[in-house]
């Protein structure tokens, strides 16, 4: 397991902070209160470290019409909408990603970068239905060789930055890494109206492990 290099400079500040906290308890608290402050430092110290976890993620099987979750999550919607940049109807799947889930994104598909566009907006809660089209979001898009995959990386109410890695004109594969979410926050993919959908709303899904679609 290693750590994310979006993580480093947050984790070394909070460890300093966190020891700087600690040491003043220790120096100006009784013992057994300072003791409580530096178990409570420990624990949040171990928390933030493990937000920025980045484990390696082979999928199983790399092929152009499987189309893998892009993140860890829990699948939030599932539904038909209209997208009139597109002028024509997809189907959108989000995934919601808790401040405990791994927040590294990858490609779910194979494909070629068309387009890299950064949105400003709200910051609503990431599982609010109007987060897709409000918040601030980086959407790119894939052209495979049979359709177009819109992926977009949503922040939410606490989740501020929001980074990405794609370049117009790269080629990724399925396991490319896409970018980084800071704390809770979503993603949502937009697929062809014919896809066939292989998770339903509540499912758990694990990035580049389970395949949510078949285009």
């Amino acid at each position: 397991m290693k750590i994310h290099k979006e993580g480093f400079t947050t984790i070394l500040i909070g460890l300093l902070g966190l020891s700087l906290i600690t040491w003043l308890s220790f120096s100006r608290l009784p013992y057994r209160t300072a003791w409580v402050f530096g178990v409570a430092c420990a624990i949040i110290a171990v928390m933030i470290v493990r937000f920025f976890r980045h484990p390696t993620r082979i999928p199983a099987v790399i092929e152009d019409n499987l189309v893998y979750a892009p993140a860890d999550g829990k699948v939030v919607v599932i539904e038909e909408v209209e997208m009139e940049e597109f002028g024509e109807k997809k189907l959108q799947v989000s995934i919601f990603m808790s401040p405990f889930n791994v927040h590294v994104n990858w490609s779910p598909v194979n494909g070629i970068v068309s387009a890299r566009n950064y949105f400003p907006g709200k910051h609503l809660p990431a599982w609010h239905p109007k987060s897709s089209s409000d918040n601030e979001r980086m959407r790119v898009i894939v052209q495979t060789d049979s359709a177009e995959v819109v992926i977009q990386q949503i922040a939410g109410i606490m989740a501020r930055r929001i980074r990405n890695y794609l370049d117009i004109g790269e080629r990724v594969i399925q396991g490319t890494e896409l970018g980084f979410i800071k704390l809770g926050s979503r993603v949502d993919i937009f697929l062809p109206i014919t896809a066939k959908i292989n998770v339903k709303i509540g499912d758990k899904v694990k990035g580049i492990n389970t395949v949510i679609a078949e285009i």
